[in-house]
């Protein structure tokens, strides 16, 4: 019998999702890639070339940034999650989070040079840049932590307990998409706010828009979520809940769910090589793939791109319900190996049609690895204790991720010596292609516990164990 989408999802459901799945994606986009070119062209911008030398290196600043974030995440989802489970409630996490992420985020547009020398009476140059590094890295840190009590904690346990397995690859294929709606929409906000001689004014302006975003979700959230009828609050000790997901008996018992999060972390892995550092890998590549000067933007090249991304889209939203009706089993191999071979083939383009070519497989493998292995994820989490997994999901979606990928990147990045002379004639290290072929050979690994999971009887959920108080 054929489904519709309204039998498939509620329609309250639906408009949910996406409103908080999409503005989530911009808050996280805003956090993974300006902040970055934040620090790279404001922060640093400017500073004296021995104010840069005897501070802390860009590229150090960024890795840290990136790992403390994690960290952070992945402890607030612990307790976050665990305490959504003991309220049984995830609308107030969410709601109130978002609201306070928007104020978070707009805050960056007061957070410069001058601003922290004079909080802190500062003199020295290279005083005054490291301070303001530390500033930024903190206050990452503080908008990650009301993030993920947010998103991580309260909207993916909200999804999980509001899906089932009739219908959670087609909404991982709606999730698919929201984080490359989220990135065009960020990227095109951010050329038409941040494009412009006054870069931390432009800046701010551009964070002040999407916190005030943000937080408006948050409000709109008030009246329109409700929480899942799965919502139950959970009984036990709340310091002992805490630690359920990492029992050894919780993990025997649940091994699948463990096998996947282990392969979410790995093609996660091989995505931070390169994600933290993209954006200004595209500005400053030797390659010159965006100088304007030696880009040649047609009318059959623009309208061909637009084709593309359509496709692309339509392309993933059947992808899940095709998931859905024929399994997770027959695709995940395949689409791994579409990855892989994405990765391969961006680290060694050096022209815009090559870069297009990488770029189409790498993207379609990475949102259908999505969609498969997140409903995965929620198909093998024991019913009523979402709240209690989203912390280890963390652990392997996020932390091990951002803290292992940048510094793989990190070093693929200084073994090319590719630098280029900014404005201010300070010589600065730019990210190169080869740290594409990293994150392809990272990707690979993913296959040794997908091959696991398919040799114990693939992706279909064991009958459920009886639950451990």
């Amino acid at each position: 019998m054929k489904q519709n989408s309204a039998k498939l999802f509620p329609k309250h459901f639906l408009f949910n999702l996406i409103l908080f799945g999409f503005v989530g994606q911009v808050a996280w986009n805003v956090e993974n890639m300006y902040f970055n070119t934040f620090l790279y062209n404001v922060v640093y911008s400017g500073a004296s070339t021995e104010a840069v030398n005897t501070s802390i290196n860009v590229f150090d600043a960024l890795s840290k940034m990136v790992a403390y974030s994690a960290i952070t995440a992945v402890l607030t989802t612990f307790l976050m999650g665990t305490l959504s489970d003991r309220m049984g409630s995830r609308r107030r996490f969410i709601c109130v989070g978002y609201l306070f992420w928007g104020l978070t985020l707009a805050l960056f547009g007061v957070t410069s040079r001058e601003n922290i020398a004079s909080v802190l009476h500062l003199q020295r140059e290279s005083e005054i840049l490291t301070a303001t590094v530390w500033t930024v890295i903190i206050m990452d840190c503080v908008m990650t932590f009301v993030g993920s009590t947010a998103n991580d904690a309260g909207l993916n346990a909200w999804i999980t307990d509001s899906t089932d397995t009739r219908n959670r690859a087609s909404a991982e294929s709606i999730l698919a998409i929201l984080p490359f709606a989220a990135t065009g929409a960020v990227l095109g906000l951010g050329g038409l706010l941040v494009t412009g001689d006054d870069k931390a004014g432009r800046y701010a302006l551009f964070f002040f828009t999407l916190g005030a975003v943000v937080a408006l979700c948050g409000l709109i959230g008030l009246f329109t979520l409700r929480d899942a009828p799965k919502t139950k609050k959970s009984e036990g000790n709340y310091f002992s809940n805490l630690i359920y997901s990492l029992r050894p008996s919780i993990i025997r018992d649940n091994y699948k769910l463990y096998f996947t999060l282990l392969a979410v972390a790995i093609y996660s892995i091989a995505a931070q090589v390169f994600f933290p550092y993209l954006i200004i890998y595209l500005q400053h590549s030797p390659d010159r793939f965006f100088d304007l000067e030696h880009l040649a933007l047609t009318p059959g090249l623009l309208i061909a791109a637009v084709l593309v991304i359509l496709a692309a889209v339509a392309g993933i939203l059947c992808s899940g319900r095709l998931i859905d009706r024929y399994g997770k089993d027959r695709f995940v191999l395949p689409v791994l190996v579409c990855l892989v071979a994405g990765l391969l083939i961006l680290g060694r383009a050096h022209t815009l049609p090559l870069l297009v070519i990488g770029a189409v497989p790498t993207l379609f493998g990475y949102a259908l690895m999505g969609i498969m292995l997140n409903a995965a994820i929620r198909d093998f989490t024991p019913e009523h204790r979402a709240g209690l997994f989203q912390g280890v999901r963390m652990v392997f979606v996020v932390m091990l991720p951002m803290v292992i990928g940048p510094v793989i990147g990190k070093r693929a990045i200084l073994s090319t010596g590719a630098t280029f002379i900014n404005e201010y004639g300070v010589e600065q290290t730019v990210p190169a292609a080869n740290m594409f072929l990293y994150a392809g050979l990272v990707a690979a690994f993913a296959l040794v516990p997908l091959v696991a999971i398919l040799m114990k009887g693939g992706f279909r959920p064991d009958p459920p164990q009886k639950e451990t108080p």
